[in-house]
């Protein structure tokens, strides 16, 4: 995949470019029900990021109560472990990003007054969303990909929770739908689940997603 970006400007400031920022929720923070390791360290990070941007999308869990990724849905079981739903394997996680709950909000260190777009995702009971284009039955849209489409931009970067789930599976979305993908990686921390972040890489690397770095979005 080629970069089309003149050398000495900013990918940012290209009006078909857009800057995703992934789930920057309570609830993915310390002291959160579902806390990425060294999530809040991000925060800053994507802040910067987004401040490059023209265009700027803020994606957001929003599960109902009882929702069918959560643990506490299915009697015997436990959060991390991995069980058969209709639309395929699902590992069950803490409650978490309950709609309308303080762990749901955008933590109050996400400044990007600039945002166009808030995504929800993982709003049907009976299905979990990690991408940001897809739910997870793989067929049922957010909307995103028309939004983008619609705005006449071709090229996307991913920022923020967690690499190897909500980034990974929106960045190879992105690529499948022929967006030139990005993933700015210091921008993001991953949860790591039995080597989901190495499978995420090589998933991301297989559909054309470029790595790349915050110091690569300044000219």
């Amino acid at each position: 995949m080629t970069d089309r970006h003149p050398r000495g400007r900013a990918p940012g400031s290209d009006p078909r470019s857009v800057l995703v920022v992934v789930d920057l929720q309570v609830d993915f923070l310390p002291g959160g029900a579902l806390a990425v390791p060294g999530g809040h360290e991000v925060l800053g990070l994507c802040n910067r990021a987004a401040a490059t941007f023209r265009n700027v999308v803020l994606t957001q869990d929003w599960h109902p109560p009882g929702h069918a990724s959560f643990a506490s849905s299915h009697s015997g079981r436990v959060p991390f472990e991995t069980i058969d739903l209709p639309y395929g394997p699902q590992v069950l996680w803490p409650d978490h990003c309950v709609e309308d709950t303080p762990g749901a909000r955008f933590s109050a260190h996400v400044d990007v007054p600039h945002a166009q777009l808030i995504i929800r995702k993982g709003v049907h009971k009976g299905i979990d969303s990690y991408s940001t284009f897809y739910e997870a039955d793989r067929t049922t849209p957010t909307g995103l990909s028309g939004y983008l489409r619609d705005k006449g931009i071709d090229t996307v970067y991913l920022a923020g929770l967690a690499t190897d789930f909500c980034v990974a599976w929106s960045a190879v979305d992105a690529a499948r739908h022929g967006f030139a993908t990005h993933v700015v990686d210091d921008c993001c921390r991953a949860i790591d689940l039995d080597g989901s972040l190495a499978k995420a890489w090589a998933d991301m690397t297989a559909a054309g997603v470029r790595q790349v770095r915050l110091d690569d979005l300044a000219v």
